[in-house]
């Protein structure tokens, strides 16, 4: 198989040879053969593992995402990656970067949701409403 780990701005890696891939997924860890059929899956935030003949077992940390198969290609489309070797390290990078993104990016809405009912609210009382 030929992986692709693609992050907004870049390509993270590009393998080629790929003989299997597990994955995070919101039901468990999710498993790719080259011989699966072609499928879609949600990542949630944890360690994509890889093995290809060359490099052997490889670890990513991986932020949420999409992970996309179709025919030889996995595409796995995610916000941020961290590549390392020591798991312990991987693992609480996961919870440390990208889990606290979310909630960075919760508090960030709600104060968008005030400045946008504020900008409301002023509008209408500008038209006389």
């Amino acid at each position: 198989m030929n992986l692709k780990v693609l992050l907004p701005f870049r390509i993270f890696v590009e393998k080629t040879d790929v003989s299997r891939i597990v994955a995070e997924t919101g039901a468990g860890s999710f498993g790719i053969l080259p011989h699966r059929l072609d499928c879609v899956a949600a990542l949630m935030p944890g360690i994509l593992e890889f093995e290809t003949p060359t490099d052997g077992v490889v670890y990513i940390a991986v932020d949420e995402g999409v992970m996309v198969k179709a025919g030889a290609d996995v595409l796995v489309s995610v916000r941020n990656a961290i590549s390392g070797t020591d798991l312990d390290k991987l693992h609480a990078a996961v919870e440390r970067e990208f889990l606290n993104l979310d909630e960075q990016e919760r508090d960030a809405r709600v104060v968008l949701a005030k400045l946008e009912s504020g900008f409301i609210n002023r509008f209408k009382a500008f038209r006389g409403e």
